[in-house]
């Protein structure tokens, strides 16, 4: 939470609570069930699926505007395990999201002879269910439910199972699983005030959910950015899920699974496949909002170095900004000279940089040339209905956003980030970090003076500290330590796109509160109250394409904070301002699997430690373990709270070392998980369900989940304990540092005595791990270590695995190298191929674990190893094996 924001939170949560009363007290005149419907009229077959027009089916019952009386009707069996369904009105082209934002899947023309799931209807009065043809079960169903399609509102509604298995609907902060009985989830991208809380609607959209049952697990995805609620209600013990859009069409996907991780490669498959990261990505990140100066951040590098925690990137939030104006360093407490010798250093040593930018450009002629620059172009800004540029509030003052519609605005961003990072006289960045997206205004509605406001929040805020001496050495040194679309303008049939008649329960006074107002127009002709939700994920692409053009070739690397569907295949996501609360600790996991799991959006981490308000030390060291199993892990906190760098405190930065060691030795397993995602969608983290999909004991679970398929991660989640109960189910599982056995049994363990520098973790059995044999400071020294494989067998003794390396950094690989690994039979086969250069790097060792004895006889490659090579640990049950393999051999090791 920014502490300029702190003010405004007491009267605005009164206002979001006055205001849900209103939505609760508006909305519930209407009774749609009592809606007419429509008729299905003129059905026809085509190859793939079929057509017809829907006739409404009697008096108009207009809602929240007046109904339409004819509609059209498409669906199509686009693969055999998906089905597409689109309802329009034929007769004027209503807003659809912009093939531009978000490509349309490619189909192979399935058809009606073999799916996996089946289209069914009624004519009179129309309704349609999605059933799986393996069990001939209805996976969505409108039957008794009568189909609203008007202006502004759309309303559609299935039956669901009694206590359904809901999943997404995102952005939350809610469980995994949404309670079925009265969960209403509003999706309207919003600057969330308070610190994310439970039950409102936060910084980004998501439409899709996945339904889990024992027998199999279905995706339902709607493709619209309008404003909605999707209400979860149980009533008289029949619970539904019921969809209310104000805008656009219904266009929806259905996915067949059968299985969680099939639902996930399907969805991938329609909303884009998640992008590839630099390795080094994956290394640990240190920011603040309150650095003062260039001096304390390259005083946190060192310190860091001090401390002999790995640092792999150094971050720099707003404060290195001229007053707050993007595009700008300050002269004096930024100097340029300076942030180019630090990031010279940072470079020498193996690490990165990177900075925020921000998408509001204040407007200051002749002092923002970044506002003078997209003045020059025509202006490239956002609208208001008149013409005029569109005015709000952020931190320089008053503010223009760039449209991203016009077709000008992909140049302006690009020179932007030419001319500010370039390496020769800028600043040269690594990545970039995207925030205030959604996009944010600090005006109140409705804005009649931005100017005015500007003064009275004091904005641009002032230093309050001294400027460092323009003499002063940077602390760092140059080496780093080793480890101890094109659419028409067109009209719209909205009435009232400020105050639409169907309010959703938006958590502020109205749609246009602390963001850019919904009747602003873009350049070709949409208006922000279709579009809104899509403002940061189109930053997001433009900031990609800015950053590929710097660097071409070269993977980036974006996090931002604003997100639509599909927007994983541009940047990563950090999950916003938490508070530094054991809540929020705990809400991070379910907000990690959304992302990562359902959403495919894998790069993606909380704040850890917690942004605003004072850390603790026993929370900051229990974050700083959980963090290490983020996919994206940063600490980060507000100015105004107390720092919380690792280091700060003797236990966290122990449990930071201890984490930190856990996350580098297995980052090429989750490398090689992050590559399979990329190729098919096959989710990085994830929920229990998704391997144990028919133990209905984990479906409620979403405080430990499964880091890569085969890493059970079970944080401590309470304040001030050392023990935690963990769920294993029915199979084996090995302690990731004892290699202890756990037979799991479908029930929870209490474990005890766990030290606040550690975290439980544990590896299922039936995977062979490929480790780094120690960590590094920096992931380019670790890529120069050896590896170890650690085989955890399953209960039959099998184990397989996989190892992906490439050179970490480039968009196409010229040559890539790939290991597969099978055990059975007390035998273990290393298959390799590939043609990258991994230079002198070894298999030192093979660890066997879960033996119960030791072994007669060892082999490899047929030759009997001599004893020495070999030693049993009886405590822990395993084998360790020192055979010394170059990595690029094939080899089998078997014994007797």
């Amino acid at each position: 939470m920014r502490p300029e924001k702190r003010a405004l939170i007491v009267p605005l949560l009164i206002s979001v609570i006055a205001n849900v009363g209103i939505v609760l007290a508006q909305n519930a005149t209407v009774n749609v069930d009592a809606c007419p419907g429509y008729n299905a009229t003129n059905v026809f077959n085509i190859r793939n699926g079929l057509k017809a027009d829907l006739v409404l089916a009697g008096k108009a019952c207009n809602a929240y505007g007046k109904d339409y009386e004819r509609l059209s009707l498409t669906v199509t069996y686009e693969t055999d395990n998906r089905i597409h369904m689109k309802i329009v009105d034929p007769s004027n082209s209503r807003y659809e999201v912009p093939e531009s934002v978000f490509p349309r899947p490619k189909s192979w023309d399935g058809n009606r002879d073999s799916p996996n799931i089946n289209f069914r209807y009624t004519k009179s009065p129309f309704s349609f269910a999605i059933t799986r043809k393996s069990t001939n079960e209805v996976l969505f169903n409108t039957t008794g439910y009568p189909l609203v399609f008007e202006p502004q509102y759309l309303r559609i509604k299935t039956s669901l199972p009694t206590n359904a298995n809901i999943y997404g609907l995102g952005e939350h902060t809610n469980s995994f699983r949404l309670p079925p009985e009265n969960t209403v989830r509003t999706l309207w991208n919003r600057d969330a005030i308070g610190g994310i809380p439970n039950g409102t609607n936060l910084y980004s959209d998501h439409p899709v959910y996945f339904e889990h049952r024992t027998t199999g697990t279905h995706g339902v995805f709607l493709l619209n950015s309008n404003g909605m609620d999707v209400k979860l209600q149980t009533v008289n013990g029949g619970t539904s899920l019921e969809y209310n859009v104000i805008g656009g069409i219904l266009d929806f996907y259905f996915l067949a699974g059968p299985s969680p991780v099939d639902v996930a490669k399907q969805y991938a498959a329609v909303a884009g496949l998640p992008a590839e990261i630099p390795y080094w990505g994956l290394g640990l990140h240190q920011c603040r909002w309150g650095y003062k100066d260039y001096y304390e951040v390259a005083q946190v590098v060192a310190n860091y170095s001090a401390a002999n925690i790995p640092l792999e990137t150094m971050w720099t939030d707003i404060d290195y900004m001229y007053e707050r104006l993007v595009f700008t360093n300050d002269p004096q407490y930024f100097p340029l000279a300076k942030m180019r010798e630090m990031v010279s250093d940072l470079h020498a040593r193996g690490q990165q940089y990177i900075m925020m930018v921000d998408p509001a450009v204040g407007v200051r002629p002749g002092v923002s040339g970044a506002y003078d620059r997209g003045q020059a172009l025509g202006g490239v800004w956002m609208k208001n209905p008149d013409g005029s540029d569109f005015h709000g509030l952020v931190w320089p003052g008053v503010t223009v956003w760039p449209d991203w519609f016009n077709p000008k605005t992909p140049t302006y961003w690009e020179n932007e980030f030419r001319l500010f990072f370039d390496p020769a006289t800028g600043i040269d960045v690594d990545g970039a970090w995207i925030d205030m997206n959604e996009p944010a205004s600090f005006c109140m509605y409705p804005c009649s003076d931005p100017s005015a406001e500007a003064t009275s929040q004091g904005l641009p805020p002032s230093r309050t500290s001294r400027p460092p001496a323009s003499t002063l050495s940077l602390p760092i040194g140059t080496s780093a330590p080793s480890l101890i679309s094109s659419l028409l303008k067109r009209d719209n049939m909205y009435t009232n796109v400020l105050n639409p008649p169907y309010a959703i329960h938006h958590a502020a006074d109205n749609l246009s509160a602390r963001t850019v107002f919904t009747n602003v127009v873009h350049s070709n002709g949409l208006i922000e109250y279709d579009t809104h939700n899509l403002f940061g994920t189109m930053m997001s692409s433009a900031t990609r394409d800015a950053m590929a053009k710097r660097r071409p070739g070269l993977r980036t690397f974006i996090i931002t904070r604003s997100t639509f569907a599909g927007a994983g295949a541009k940047v990563g996501k950090w999950l916003g301002d938490n508070l530094s609360i054991w809540e929020h600790y705990r809400n991070s996991i379910a907000g990690m699997l959304n992302f990562a799991a359902l959403f495919q959006v894998p790069e993606v981490g909380s704040d850890v430690c917690g942004f605003g308000d004072n850390t603790t030390e026993t929370l900051c060291a229990r974050w700083a373990t959980l963090g290490a199993f983020n996919p994206f892990y940063r600490n980060h906190n507000a100015d105004g709270p107390i720092p919380q760098e690792f280091y700060r405190w003797p236990t966290v930065a122990q449990a930071a070392r201890n984490a930190i060691d856990m996350r580098y030795r297995l980052l090429d397993y989750f490398y090689t998980a992050l590559h399979q995602a990329h190729l098919d969608g096959t989710p990085v983290l994830q929920p229990l369900w998704f391997q144990y999909p028919k133990d209905t004991n984990t479906y409620g679970i979403d405080l430990q989940f499964l880091f890569g398929e085969s890493i059970l991660v079970s944080p401590v989640t309470q304040e001030n304990v050392t023990s935690v109960s963990v769920y294993f189910p029915d199979d084996v599982f090995y302690d990731f540092k004892s290699y202890a056995i756990t037979n799991g049994v479908g029930a929870t363990v209490d474990l005890s005595n766990i030290d606040y520098t550690e975290i439980p973790v544990h590896i299922r059995g039936g995977v062979v791990l490929p480790l780094r044999v120690s960590s590094a400071y920096t992931t380019k020294q670790l890529r120069k270590k050896d590896f170890e494989l650690v085989v955890a067998p399953d209960r039959s003794g099998k184990a397989s695995g996989s190892l992906y390396i490439d050179d970490g950094v480039s968009i196409t690989q010229a040559k890539t190298y790939t290991a597969r690994y099978s055990y059975s039979g007390k035998q273990l086969k290393v298959s390799t191929k590939g043609l990258f250069d991994v230079g002198g790097l070894k298999y030192r060792t093979v660890k066997v674990l879960g033996v119960e004895s030791a072994p007669s006889s060892v082999s490899l490659n047929g030759h009997t190893l001599a004893s020495s090579a070999i030693a049993y640990n009886s405590t822990s049950h395993s084998i360790a094996v020192n055979v010394t393999q170059p990595l690029t051999s094939s080899f089998t090791l078997k014994w007797t």
